[in-house]
């Protein structure tokens, strides 16, 4: 038996995304609709991207991090979109094994990578409000950059941990995924072995990733909160605590959406609720996040006019 399974778990060699399982009509719309998203999502991340690397007063290490973000939502609905524009379009929603695993790989690292990132801007305006004499001295250029660096590592092994329990299991042959692109739960749902162990992994790593990083940003904004209460006029307090409501608004769809998909009991059992979850996780969330962060910040807004008078100087 176990030969067997080994022969059968050998001779997969691709997976077939069901995704989005309508009518031909239907797929052209949704095509259309992921096809507009996708383009927001470069248009206003590269667009985020340039503005703060070009103007000079938006080099500042919460700024530093925000480019950041912006291109990690880039890289992670880019490791998703392409292909899923490509299967709405055709019969053949084939994915090569290694495809899927690599595809994986590179999604997992980079979301991973973004919540603890996530993290490490809420530590950022903890320093800047709470300790603004020490900010300089704790958010120098060389400690942006490690815990930037510090980000991708647990990004890396997290992606690392998933990616080697979940293709390590065997698929004896059923290599139909429920989903449009390959995700852990789908992968887990069709593997002929028992997978208690990688769900408890993936729980525990999710578990561990929210708890850790929610409670980072839990505390910084507590620590904001009551730094910013102290404060005797209400202008002030308004003021301050602006900077903050960007991150808060994004902490907040980003981990609500992950809590959903992935650190519930449960998740792994509705695949229509989970392509959803994902959607937004994947594209909905990387198309808000430099719209929350430019229409909310007067920084960025008078970032962009100053590069377009720069530019019609020119001519």
């Amino acid at each position: 038996m176990k030969s067997e399974l080994n022969k059968n778990y050998s001779e997969l060699t691709e997976f077939i995304l069901l995704g989005f399982r309508t009518s031909p009509e239907t797929q052209i719309l949704l095509f259309l609709l992921f096809l507009l998203v996708y383009m927001v999502i470069v248009v206003g991340n590269i667009s985020m991207i340039v503005v703060i690397k070009v103007d000079s007063k938006l080099h500042t290490p919460m700024y530093f991090f925000l480019r950041n973000l912006s291109y990690l939502d880039l890289c992670y609905s880019t490791v998703i979109a392409p292909k899923t524009l490509a299967n709405f379009l055709s019969n053949d929603k084939k994915i090569s094994y290694n495809g899927c695993a690599t595809q994986f790989f590179f999604f997992a690292l980079f979301v991973g990578t973004e919540g603890f990132l996530l993290a490490v801007m809420a530590y950022d305006r903890f320093s800047a409000i709470c300790s603004p004499f020490l900010y300089t001295l704790r958010m120098s250029q060389q400690a942006c950059v490690r815990l930037v660096a510090g980000s991708y590592v647990c990004g890396c092994i997290n992606s690392m941990i998933q990616t080697g329990f979940t293709f390590s299991l065997p698929f004896c042959g059923e290599n139909r995924l429920d989903h449009f692109f390959c995700d852990v739960p789908a992968l887990i749902k069709i593997s002929c072995a028992d997978t208690f162990v990688n769900e408890i992994v993936l729980f525990i790593l999710s578990a561990l990733i929210i708890i850790t990083t929610t409670t980072v940003i839990l505390v910084s904004y507590s620590y904001i909160l009551s730094t910013v209460l102290k404060i005797p006029s209400t202008h002030g307090r308004s003021k301050t605590f602006s900077t903050c409501t960007s991150h808060i608004t994004v902490v907040s769809l980003f981990y609500g959406t992950v809590f959903f998909m992935y650190a519930q009991p449960g998740a792994i059992s509705s695949p229509e609720k989970s392509k959803i979850i994902a959607v937004f996780y994947t594209l909905i969330i990387p198309m808000l996040n430099p719209l929350i962060y430019s229409l909310r910040n007067r920084e960025v807004k008078n970032a962009v006019k100053r590069i377009l008078l720069r530019k019609r100087s020119f001519h």
